[in-house]
């Protein structure tokens, strides 16, 4: 008994330091069931990448279960917004020629939730960052294969925009 008086203690210290499960609910207001999320915009010389990240915004939501996503702000009782900022690409790693083999992608966007009742902007983080590496392919060890290029930068968007998603519906849900 003596043995499980500190475990006791330290279950209880670390709830009460405010450790809790993620996904277990929403802080919105009961009346917010329709949210509106109308294409992101894109300041970017990159098209359609505001499309995958509005996309797979509005499929996280529908994925919680417990609103209907609809892609305007007309008739909602909430809006999510948000505008592709900067894209980039860094290259990170090096082949032994001196060209580059893989590189990080950086997204910067603009997000916001408002409350349409409320006329009230609920969360927003102006300038939020996600970065992923992908490799380039370099068959036979010369030279970029741009195709290869083209196909990873995609692969790399769907990764970040997916990773986006979550991350924010989760801070806009639990009220991080």
């Amino acid at each position: 008994m003596l043995r499980a008086v500190p475990a006791m203690a330290a279950g209880v210290s670390a709830a009460a330091c405010g450790y809790a499960l993620a996904g277990r609910g929403s802080f919105l207001p009961d009346y917010i069931r329709t949210l509106g999320i109308p294409m992101f915009g894109n300041v970017t010389p990159f098209q359609t990448v505001e499309q995958a990240f509005t996309q797979k915004i509005r499929e996280e939501f529908q994925n919680r279960g417990s609103f209907t996503v609809v892609p305007s702000d007309a008739g909602v009782d909430g809006v999510v917004r948000g505008e592709i900022q900067s894209i980039s690409t860094q290259p990170v790693s090096l082949t032994d020629a001196q060209l580059a083999s893989r590189y990080r992608f950086t997204v910067v966007v603009k997000v916001a939730f408002e409350d349409v009742q409320a006329q009230k902007t609920l969360w927003e983080n102006p300038a939020l960052s996600f970065s992923d590496e992908y490799e380039l392919a370099t068959p036979g060890g010369g030279g970029l294969d741009a195709s290869a290029f083209i196909g990873q930068e995609g692969a790399a968007v769907e990764r970040l925009s997916t990773d986006f998603a979550r991350s924010v519906v989760s801070a806009i849900l639990e009220a991080f």
